[in-house]
């Protein structure tokens, strides 16, 4: 059985004597260093795990087994099974490629495609709805999930951005918004409807996108 609760940043121990020098927040990552290797090995850990089986069935203990990593240096880092996968989505989040084919359409459909093949497969979708899962429980994985797909959004916003350079959209579109409009229906199909994401949901859900922000939806006109 796996431990649940909120996502806690380790106090440090009072000590008496001469103040020493600060040392890295419990955790940093240096480059190259055991804490990095640590992570990395956690991390792929839990992906491979999120391929082979569900969320519920993820715990310390299998993650310790597969990484090789001591289980109390996991709980002592991440905490609990939600610690690692919301660390996982933030570094997966990054994964999806942003197109630049020169039009706003095709942008959006390839974006959609990209989306959609990033949910085909399965660990993706595992760690999505696991993600999801412990969002409902702790507000601390709220703001974590929240942070990740609003710097995904950001990043791949600049397909918006480069559209009102181009003048294919007014000046004052939000970028965000349209985004969301394309990203919606996926999570929608994944997440309510329990249906696998097809071609003929990339090409609606990219049209509809695309006709509304050239309407002015979305600001901007």
């Amino acid at each position: 059985m796996r431990s649940e609760g909120p996502l806690e940043r380790e106090r440090p121990p009072e000590t008496g004597g001469p103040v020493k020098p600060e040392r890295p927040p419990h955790g940093s990552a240096r480059p190259g260093g055991r804490t990095a290797r640590t992570r990395a090995a956690v991390l792929a850990a839990a992906f491979d795990e999120l391929g082979a089986a569900e969320f519920g069935d993820l715990t310390l203990d299998r993650l310790a087994a597969r990484s090789g990593v001591h289980v109390s240096t996991i709980r002592r880092r991440w905490r609990t099974v939600e610690g690692v996968v919301v660390d996982l989505l933030a570094e997966r989040s990054t994964t999806i490629p942003t197109p630049d084919t020169g039009s706003l359409r095709d942008d959006l459909c390839e974006l959609g495609r990209a989306i959609a093949d990033f949910h085909g497969a399965r660990r993706n979708r595992n760690l999505i709805e696991g993600i999801v899962a412990a969002a409902a429980r702790d507000a601390g994985v709220v703001e974590v999930v929240h942070e990740a797909f609003t710097a995904r959004t950001v990043h791949v916003a600049r397909i918006v951005h480069r559209a009102v350079d181009r003048g294919e959209l007014a000046s004052g579109t939000d970028a965000a918004e349209v985004i969301a409009a394309l990203s919606a229906p996926f999570y929608y199909r994944l997440l309510i409807l329990r249906r696998p994401i097809d071609e003929r949901l990339v090409r609606t859900s990219a049209e509809a996108a695309y006709v509304a922000a050239r309407a002015g939806v979305f600001g901007g006109a």
